[in-house]
């Protein structure tokens, strides 16, 4: 069997890195919270972009 080996460049790991460094930072300032006030918010994607994580939750008025 054959595997696939994909190189992935420098910039892009420092890149992937410094934004999970971002967002931890993030949410350590902001928690999430879930929509029924629970304390953490389950993500449907880690990689998930914020815009497209608040899109999928209906807002609150």
């Amino acid at each position: 069997m054959t595997k696939i080996v994909r190189f992935v460049p420098k910039s892009e790991l420092e890149r992937q890195r410094l934004i999970r460094e971002a967002r931890a930072i993030y949410d350590s300032i902001f928690p999430p919270v879930t929509l029924t006030g629970g304390q953490a918010d389950d993500r449907l994607d880690q990689r998930a972009p914020r815009e497209a994580v608040a899109e999928i939750q209906p807002k609150q008025r």
